[in-house]
């Protein structure tokens, strides 16, 4: 049912810090542009590899998730780990009928396309991204 893991979401409190030492530490220089999502309460960068993504997700104030998150980690770390699906209704449905515990409905994210996350309790204590993968983009 899963695809490939897409990305490893990384909480940090500060996004341009963590940069810097992504940079610094592992000589990453393929790194989108900060981003601020405020429908999700976070700003984003992604650290692109070859075989997949690190999000580094700093929070917009305090209504944020991440803001909670980061109360309990205070230096960040690990926030989820993210598997595309062919089909975002059908993976959430297919888990709830399972017993899986889906956190909201399906929206779109910071890669534009449908997710949604599925509680930790129900993955050992990993907070569980699911996506439709972005489509190729178009040869014009």
């Amino acid at each position: 049912m899963i695809g490939r893991l897409n990305h490893i979401g990384i909480a940090v409190p500060d996004i341009a810090a963590a940069i810097g030492e992504y940079r610094l530490f592992y000589n990453a220089r393929d790194i989108t542009p900060v981003r601020d999502l405020p429908d999700q309460g976070v700003r984003v960068a992604f650290v692109n590899l070859d075989n997949t993504q690190i999000e580094l997700i700093e929070p917009l104030g305090d209504a944020s998730p991440i803001h909670k998150f980061l109360e309990r980690n205070p230096k960040g770390g690990q926030h989820h780990i993210c598997f595309e699906v062919a089909n975002i209704h059908d993976a959430s449905a297919a888990l709830a009928a399972k017993g899986a515990t889906i956190i909201g409905q399906p929206r779109i994210g910071a890669h534009g396309t449908l997710m949604v996350f599925v509680h930790p309790r129900d993955f050992h204590g990993v907070l569980i991204e699911l996506m439709e993968p972005v489509p190729p983009a178009s040869p014009h």
